[in-house]
């Protein structure tokens, strides 16, 4: 018995199979996918262009088509990549960007490891302590002038002795969620409220305007994203693989490094470009921490906009420097970076 023919509408709106869109389906998908290519592509070809422009053609224009609306120029090019001498904050960017996303992953993978493996009881009490004297050494150094390293070593010392002290007679303790919920809270705390503390901290330290300075506040500021991503790659490897493992007589530290993080690279590469990213156009803390010698990218972006307005062929130029590495890194990592982002999304 053959298949009833069907009508007109029916071929436009439904699928030929299940793994086939219907025509109009189709139509609507792609034109949806264009746009939002242009939305995409748009801005970065008129940042392009306008890096060939001057002053006049930015100034009387606007002007689309090189050769055809404006006759191209290198001027730009030339003033911010040989005569303003880019490449110190460019290298500094990458050094800053690249270490400070390092850190972050490797330790932050740990904490997220330990957090799905081990069972945390850590007594309120601890924590209450901690705050404490960290708050005694922030007022002994900001307030009476007493150095850094004396304050850090006499706290800890009275940290220690109220472990062995106090801690005992006291049960209340938070868990491996209550944890989870602080590391990503820190991350949500506005930066402009903790950048005065930690301009203080390093101003008192004599790290200002260094690279250290910024690799040290990159790496913290990053950290509660990289273990919130990781958490959930870790949590989907079975517990049967490190199991065995730990039988055959295998360290935690040894499982974490040769079975746990073999197993969600790729999770752990779109972490790591998402922290790259983060890190390459942090701006606030970089203005607040940086002068000359350590100055970054965005920082010297967002100091084309002189007294005589914004030079908008000066800035064009260093996004365009700016923005390459990531596009070329992302075309790299694509495969890794899409199966990444299902990593630990399905649990069966």
């Amino acid at each position: 018995m053959s298949a009833e023919p069907r009508s007109l509408a029916r071929r436009l709106f439904e699928p030929a199979s299940i793994d086939s869109q219907a025509p109009v389906a189709r139509v609507v998908t792609y034109v949806l996918l264009f746009l939002w290519t242009l939305v995409v592509v748009i801005p970065l070809y008129w940042v392009f262009i306008t890096s060939f422009k001057g002053p006049g053609e930015v100034d009387n224009g606007p002007f689309y088509l090189p050769f055809v609306d404006f006759a191209p120029s290198l001027q730009a090019w030339d003033f911010m990549l040989v005569q303003n001498y880019t490449l110190r904050p460019y290298m500094n960017s990458v050094v800053v960007a690249v270490a400070s996303t390092l850190l972050a992953v490797l330790i932050g993978s740990l904490a997220a490891y330990a957090l799905v493996r081990i069972r945390f009881q850590v007594k309120l009490a601890a924590v209450a302590i901690f705050l404490i004297l960290l708050t005694a050494i922030i007022v002994a150094v900001a307030t009476f002038g007493v150095r850094w390293e004396i304050a850090i070593v006499v706290a800890a010392a009275l940290f220690v002795i109220a472990l062995f002290t106090l801690l005992g007679r006291t049960k209340l303790a938070v868990g491996n969620s209550d944890i989870e919920f602080w590391i990503i809270s820190n991350r949500i705390m506005p930066p402009i409220v903790a950048v005065l503390p930690i301009y203080v901290m390093f101003q008192q330290m004599r790290l200002l305007d260094t690279q250290v300075a910024l690799i040290a506040t990159y790496t913290a500021i990053n950290l509660p994203i990289v273990v919130w991503l990781t958490r959930d790659f870790f949590a989907g490897i079975p517990l049967d693989l490190e199991e065995s493992a730990q039988i055959d007589g295998a360290s935690k530290f040894r499982v974490f490094f040769t079975i746990a993080l073999p197993l969600v690279r790729s999770g752990l590469v779109a972490t790591f470009l998402l922290v790259l990213i983060l890190a390459w156009n942090e701006y606030l803390l970089a203005l607040f921490l940086s002068n000359a010698d350590a100055q970054t990218m965005p920082v010297l972006v967002s100091a084309q906009n002189t007294t005589r307005g914004p030079q908008w062929w000066n800035m064009s130029v260093l996004i365009t420097v700016m923005i390459a590495p990531v596009i070329i890194i992302s075309s790299i990592l694509q495969k890794h970076i899409a199966r990444g982002l299902l990593v630990g999304a399905v649990k069966g």
